[in-house]
């Protein structure tokens, strides 16, 4: 870089373009933190159309199925209702299950088409992840017709609850059972509808129909409450780690409601040093406080019967989410917000008498939600490589496992590596393709695709790449990085954050059908850390003869290293796998 080039953005494309990996990434990420308005006004006028006219749209008209409705507008008479949580979180399940929610349109990296979801799971041939893989009818790599029956036969029962003028438990069983084969046959479409949390309300919705008296009818209220206040309370332990602060400050600068000043105040130094700053950990902090506080004040207030409190920790809890949904999260899970606040209030405000200890009297209740909401959670913050973050509700910690899948790129002798994954057999094409035939040029689709470099290194989890991709490949420049986050959603039709989604089980199932050689496809395995762990460990896995290289980079002493590769992470980088592994000066690992 000669000195009469400019340092802070914009830069020329062609300079980012060019330049050698680790001054890539560093261009990228200055580009990125010097943003204002990351996402265009029509695409954000998409999602939050999608999220009032479909979620909540779609939610009223089922509510309008049901007897004695009185009439869109006496919204006050019919909105907080029991029926209405109950077909709410039936149409919650609907919707997240057919691939409306968290994993469609372009934050999502999906351009043409929006979604995935039901346009893989209605289609036989496309690929799958089953538990059971061994097993006939539920087994192997590719959905057959009996999985697409068992998708299609989930859907008619949930749509059949939501235009029944009547929730009952007869019309619930069916997608209660149909939800968990499901996840047998195909793990994607179980972590797809949200089942740690909707189906466990289905669940619970199950005891709303006895026949005692009304205190007992109403355990199921408490068994929701239960189910709410895990949730916060989970996802506030998972924020106590050393990652949180970078998960602040990469979502706030991707809101679209700071000025340009504020936004500087999440960075160190910007532009030198692009770490978290104390007012980014100062945020992070409060916002695990906050989510702490709001159920331990529910739970005390109902105890108390101060109304008051009630109101006050409600509204605490709709700034949160709130304040989560207008500042653009990863996964754009606003729908999920959306829901938590309206439940807060259903639950919590419409049944403040109602105790989550009232769910004492139906031991196999308190027994279903130890197992989903302690021991899964506990199991899943303290040993992360075996549990979903979903199930484990390590929600939006920055803390998740993830994946970096490298691609041989194409040669005069012959195409990319990545040519071989139109083998499979999927709704949507590769980032690339769905992007070109919207960008202009060659150069602005190569440049959107080095911009994506920028939100894996600016959160803090990116750190171990440092350590473990000098000894992925010979010459990163030879390869193309794709986000295993995109691969799962073209290849398995959803994606939100979950790691274990392409790790080394998806790797098999398109090794199986695409048969990679050796050094086409290498993919860099990083796991999630665990509760008050300091470790994340990575692995380094070639398609055709397995895993090459594997260790454990310590976050904690990671915090001081700015996060694109410099000093000697960068000359490791250059040098590559075989100068890396050779030399002395390269990383401890």
């Amino acid at each position: 870089m000669t000195a009469s080039l400019p340092d802070l953005p914009p830069y020329e494309p062609q300079r980012i373009l060019d330049a050698a990996f680790p001054e890539k990434i560093r261009l990228v990420c200055r580009t990125w933190a010097a943003q204002i308005a990351p996402n265009s006004l029509a695409v954000m006028a998409m999602y939050w159309a999608k999220y009032i006219l479909l979620f909540v749209g779609g939610w009223a008209f089922w509510v309008s199925f049901g007897k004695d409705y009185p009439g869109l507008s006496s919204f006050g008479d019919w909105a907080f209702t029991p029926a209405a949580f109950q077909r709410a979180i039936v149409w919650a399940l609907a919707y997240e299950s057919l691939g409306f929610g968290c994993s469609s349109g372009p934050m999502n990296a999906r351009f043409n088409p929006p979604l995935g979801g039901f346009l893989y799971w209605f289609r036989p041939g496309t690929t799958k992840l089953s538990l059971v893989r061994r097993w006939p009818l539920l087994g192997g790599i590719k959905r057959t017709w009996f999985d697409v029956a068992l998708y299609t036969a989930l859907q008619i029962s949930l749509f059949r609850v939501l235009v029944s003028p009547e929730v009952t438990r007869e019309l619930l069983l069916l997608p209660l059972v149909l939800i968990p084969l499901i996840g047998l046959a195909d793990k994607t479409i179980f972590l797809a509808a949200r089942s740690e949390h909707y189906w466990v309300v289905l669940v619970v919705l199950t005891f709303a129909f006895g026949n005692g008296p009304e205190p007992e009818n109403l355990v199921w209220v408490a068994g929701a409450k239960v189910v709410w206040c895990s949730i916060w309370f989970w996802a506030a332990t998972s924020k106590l780690n050393h990652l949180f602060p970078s998960v602040i400050m990469v979502m706030m600068n991707n809101g679209p409601f700071f000025p340009r000043w504020w936004k500087r105040r999440l960075f160190t130094n910007y532009p030198d040093d692009l770490r978290p700053s104390n007012f980014a950990g100062m945020m992070a902090h409060f916002g695990t406080a906050t989510e702490f506080m709001m159920p331990a004040l529910l739970i005390y207030s109902a105890h108390t019967g101060n109304a008051i409190l009630t109101i006050a920790a409600l509204l605490i809890m709709t700034i949160f989410h709130g304040y989560i949904g207008i500042n653009n999260p990863a996964g754009m899970p606003i729908e999920w917000n959306i829901l938590m606040i309206f439940g807060g209030w259903f639950l919590f405000g419409g049944y403040p008498e109602i105790s989550v200890f009232a769910i004492g009297t139906k031991p196999l209740l308190v027994a279903f939600l130890a197992f989903c909401l302690v021991l899964i959670p506990a199991y899943g913050n303290l040993f992360p490589k075996h549990v979903s973050f979903l199930l484990a509700m390590r929600y939006y910690a920055g803390n998740w496992a993830y994946n970096i899948w490298l691609f041989k790129k194409p040669t005069d002798d012959g195409p990319g590596a990545a040519e071989k994954l139109h083998k499979l057999k999927c709704s949507s094409g590769s980032m690339r393709e769905q992007l070109a035939p919207l960008l202009p040029d060659e150069q602005t689709l190569d440049l959107a695709l080095d911009m994506m470099l920028a939100s894996r290194f600016m959160h803090m989890q990116g750190k171990p790449l440092l350590e473990a991709l000098p000894l992925a490949v010979d010459d990163i420049h030879d390869y193309e990085w794709w986000e295993g986050e995109v691969l799962a959603g073209q290849v398995l039709g959803w994606n939100f954050g979950d790691g274990h989604l392409n790790n080394e089980n998806l790797l098999n199932v398109i090794q199986a059908q695409c048969e990679f050689e050796e050094g086409e496809l290498r993919v860099v395995m990083v796991e999630s850390l665990p509760l008050f762990g300091r470790k994340m460990h990575w692995r380094i896995v070639d398609a055709a003869t397995g895993i090459l290289e594997e260790g454990d980079t310590d976050l904690v002493g990671m915090r001081f290293e700015t996060p694109y590769p410099a000093g000697e992470y960068a000359e490791a980088l250059l040098r590559g796998r075989r100068g890396a592994r050779d030399s002395s000066a390269a990383p401890a690992v």
